[in-house]
């Protein structure tokens, strides 16, 4: 038992180490959760999976997907959808049909599988998945279509190309008794309906049960996940691997009722998927057996350069042609397809089914889809970026600061961050009040922040940093805690001093942003001083002259605003953070107008004023 809790914790600690370690080296955290997993399994033997759980791994394994591709559909909105131009929908309707035909081919006659098996793998390889695109496209800074177009590829194909195996299995298995082809698919395609109905059906249950009260808080996020599994496990009662199609319609269904209960539980369940993406990867690929390469032969590096330059392109392109959809975006898509070790796993099953029934070539499917796996997470994961950037199909390249509310003090804050070469968006619910960034050619966005429509009409994707600066300090509280979890806790600021937990007047820490000023200037505050006349000055960090340097040449009433690494990154100094100027770096302050000062021009120059 202490074994087998040992191995629980080092699963944890080796997937999600690889994705911290991901984060800091910018590296892709599925090839490091591969490697983790490999070194940790077949390599060392410290974690053998099918010792500590027996015949649990392949149900754990099942219910952690049908998870994963819950969460990933509760992330799938109908709006983002029709942005993509219909692709996803053409994806879908002509490029399973055509990537499982073109990659038969390939199987028959590059890597020289007979035909049935052929056919069998091709439908497996026809799923990219979220396991792999997911974490690819939370480090990659892709554009807003094509970005979607790959989300929602990897989680709508999923189950389909499942099926697309289970439906050739069925026929090999079916024909010496008499079953055809269409019988077969007809039958399949039924056991599809009705997981499809299962799966809506439970998300109208939801939504149903939910905003009525009929379960309470705290046991919301509980309900919805024993509902996910429930779904999977019937539907897969009914038809194996129609659990996965249940599920996907589940949460899409869900995402697209607008419940707002589901806002709550939205952080407990992106955790829960991380979790369940690390683990899964580290289990399956520590779960691997070396041996199996021993059967790889020449013929099957030739069927990986099929499938990396051939098939999936030419799917793509085919399935997009004399669509809106630009060529860069298209030969992105057309190039990024990782295939995940959840492939490996659904290999191996149908391969020991293909023994069962007598097919040849059913333990080199382990061994090619190995292959397919580790080349397409190399291929794609450490290119993803440069061939973004080659195509120019990347995201903002400088990200920069969404300022919540237009007042005179905001408008001069974002001028000052204008004049540093950074981006800034101006927001707010007034048209006549935004009528003074519009003149000072700042962008704004008009519109309530808080609104459901704004993620689709404002790319928060191109912000690093929040500042909420209305003239309400607790609707800028509830500003900053709505957005802490897209943009970051510790990137979301506001006016006003730090809450006071035991103050039961004030708001309570938890619910604010960070507190902008180590002073904690409130809206009062700022109007006194604009009054004052107080103004921002800009000083760049040199090897002469340094942080101290430049925080003597300021009067004491000066307060330190924010500082600019040389990389781009924004830090404001709050009560709570403290950042150190670097060499290099930025330093913007507020305080008192320096006319009159005798001594304002020699600071001025020694300071090295930026202006």
């Amino acid at each position: 038992m202490e074994q087998k809790a040992l191995v629980m914790a080092l699963i944890g600690v080796l997937g999600i180490g690889a994705q911290w370690i991901a984060w800091r080296t910018g590296w892709p955290a599925i090839a490091l959760m591969l490697a983790a997993g490999v070194i940790a399994g077949p390599i060392t033997g410290v974690i053998i999976p099918e010792h500590t759980f027996g015949d649990l791994l392949e149900p754990m394994i099942s219910v952690a997907v049908a998870l994963i591709l819950f969460e990933g559909g509760l992330s799938l909105n109908f709006r983002e959808l029709r942005k993509t131009e219909g692709a996803v929908t053409r994806l879908m309707m002509i490029g399973i049909p055509l990537g499982w035909v073109l990659g038969s081919l390939a199987c028959y006659y590059v890597a020289g599988l007979v035909w049935p098996v052929a056919i069998l793998f091709a439908g497996i390889l026809v799923v990219t998945g979220p396991t792999v695109v997911i974490p690819l496209l939370r480090q990659s800074n892709i554009a807003a279509r094509p970005r979607a177009i790959l989300k929602w590829e990897a989680i709508v194909n999923d189950p389909f190309g499942a099926l697309c195996a289970v439906i050739t299995y069925e026929y090999l298995r079916r024909v010496d008794q008499g079953g055809t082809l269409v019988s077969v698919v007809v039958a399949l395609l039924g056991a599809a309906v009705v997981s499809g109905l299962i799966g809506y059906g439970m998300a109208r249950a939801i939504a149903w049960a939910f905003p009525r009260g009929h379960v309470p808080e705290y046991l919301k996020a509980p309900v919805l996940l024993v509902a996910v599994i429930g779904t999977f496990v019937l539907s897969n009662l009914i038809q194996q691997e129609t659990g996965l199609l249940a599920v996907t319609v589940m949460g899409v269904a869900v995402a697209n009722m607008r419940l707002d209960s589901l806002r709550d539980i939205h952080p407990f369940k992106e955790n829960v998927t991380v979790l369940l993406i690390s683990g899964v990867f580290v289990l399956l690929s520590a779960s691997l057996d070396l041996n199996v390469l021993r059967l790889f032969e020449w013929r099957f590096a030739a069927f990986l350069f099929a499938l990396l330059f051939l098939v999936r392109p030419a799917t793509v392109l085919i399935a997009l042609a004399f669509s809106k959809i630009p060529w860069n975006e298209r030969l992105l898509v057309a190039w990024i397809a990782p295939r995940g070790v959840v492939a490996v796993a659904v290999s191996g099953l149908f391969a020991l089914r293909l023994d069962q029934l007598g097919y040849g070539n059913g333990n080199i499917l382990v061994s090619l889809s190995f292959a397919v796996v580790v080349a397409t997470i190399i291929a794609h994961g450490f290119s993803i970026r440069y061939v973004a950037r080659w195509l120019k199909v990347t995201g903002a390249t400088q990200k920069g600061l969404l300022i919540v509310g237009s007042t005179p003090w905001s408008i001069s804050l974002a001028q000052q961050i204008q004049s540093l070469g950074l981006p800034v968006t101006i927001a707010d619910t007034s048209w006549q009040r935004l009528s003074g960034p519009r003149q000072a050619g700042i962008e704004t966005y008009h519109g309530e922040i808080l609104a459901e429509t704004t993620e689709e009409r404002l790319d928060l994707t191109q912000f690093q940093v929040l500042v909420a600066t209305t003239d309400n300090e607790a609707y800028n509280a509830l500003v900053c805690n709505e957005f802490a979890h897209d943009i970051g806790r510790d990137s979301v600021y506001q006016l006003g001093g730090s809450g006071d937990d035991e103050d039961h007047r004030s708001l309570p820490e938890a619910l604010r942003g960070r507190a902008m000023f180590t002073t904690g200037h409130g809206v009062e505050d700022i109007l006194q001083r604009e009054a004052a006349g107080w103004a921002f000055r800009k000083t760049r960090i040199s090897e002469q002259f340094n942080f101290d340097h430049a925080r003597s040449t300021l009067p004491d009433e000066a307060d330190m605003l924010f500082v600019l690494r040389k990389d781009g990154r924004i830090r404001f100094f709050t009560h709570a953070a403290r950042p150190t100027p670097q060499t290099g770096d930025i330093v913007v302050s507020y305080g008192p107008s320096r006319h009159g000062d005798p001594d304002a021009k020699q600071s001025s120059h020694i300071g090295g004023d930026v202006a």
